[in-house]
């Protein structure tokens, strides 16, 4: 076996989890309308909490099995990936970093930086775990649904979506790979621009030649964005890596099947219009049904 054939046996066994309830919190019952209204648009704040559930129930799941060589999944808190699995037996260690999704939020709040140097043995995957509560706004909370992806295929539709020079900067991380693994720096970031004078910085890109403007990891390359990022005012983005935004094909196509999906009667994006107008009459209508 191989890092990728250790993910996809493992994938395939963590889809076991769907359906399964996250019991560390259970939401209770609203008594009225009005507390539906105070509850809802704070559903999505015990993301962080069930994302730590979701970990837990993942590497328990995965330590479940008999693997072939002796090996353990162990979860990294902090660190990258939040999974992995440890074994004398395998080239390169296999990793899964788990993202959680509450689809009743405005948008997958989940971010991706790491870089995409991090990933040329193709051994982490990303877990995108959707979670919603039973009863749409109470109950316990349910994994609905799981995705995987590659994290290089992540990084790379980050840093093509975003990069745009110079109006837009994608950054690498610098070489820190002396300092202990603590203080080691993997995470890109975006830079936009905010200087009046930006005809000037189009002229230096414009004479890096046609592949000036195509998104590279390449030192010799971050070394010119770093001048440009000198030689002009740039600031941090501080909606940087949100990967609602990096319009990564699966990912998107993902997106668009659990929303389409339908629990108690409507789907799941008929569910969010209703929970964001609440005082529509026929949307309280809806909510006063499950509280019935």
């Amino acid at each position: 076996m191989n890092a990728r054939s250790v993910l996809n046996a493992a994938e395939e066994a963590l889809n076991r989890l769907i359906g399964s309830s996250l019991d560390i919190v259970t939401i209770g019952k609203p008594e009225s309308f009005e507390v539906i209204k105070t509850l809802s648009p704070i559903i999505s704040k015990l993301s962080p909490l069930y994302a730590n559930s979701i970990e837990y129930a993942i590497s328990s799941e995965l330590n479940s099995i008999e693997w072939p060589f002796k090996g353990s999944w162990i979860r990294q808190d902090p660190g990258f990936p939040d999974v992995i699995f440890e074994s004398s037996g395998l080239p390169s260690t296999p990793g899964i970093e788990i993202k959680a999704w509450y689809p009743l939020a405005t948008e997958i709040t989940a971010r991706f930086r790491e870089s995409q140097t991090l990933f040329a043995e193709d051994n982490v995957d990303v877990a995108l775990v959707v979670w919603m509560p039973e009863n749409i706004v109470w109950g316990h909370a349910r994994i609905i649904d799981i995705r995987y992806f590659t994290a290089g295929s992540i990084a790379k539709a980050r840093d093509d979506h975003y990069h745009n020079p110079p109006d837009y900067l994608v950054i690498e991380p610098r070489d820190t790979s002396e300092r202990t693994r603590n203080l080691q720096q993997t995470n890109t970031n975006g830079f936009a621009i905010q200087d009046k004078d930006v005809t000037s910085a189009k002229k230096i890109v414009d004479s890096w030649g046609p592949e000036g403007r195509k998104y590279s990891y390449n030192p010799e390359y971050q070394q010119k964005l770093m001048d440009l990022q000198g030689r002009f005012v740039y600031r941090g983005d501080t909606n940087y890596a949100k990967m609602d935004r990096i319009q990564h094909e699966g990912l998107e196509q993902f997106k668009s099947d659990v929303l389409s999906r339908v629990i108690k009667g409507k789907t799941i994006a008929q569910w969010g219009k209703i929970l964001n107008k609440p005082d529509v009459p026929k949307n309280r209508i809806e909510l006063e049904k499950l509280i019935e």
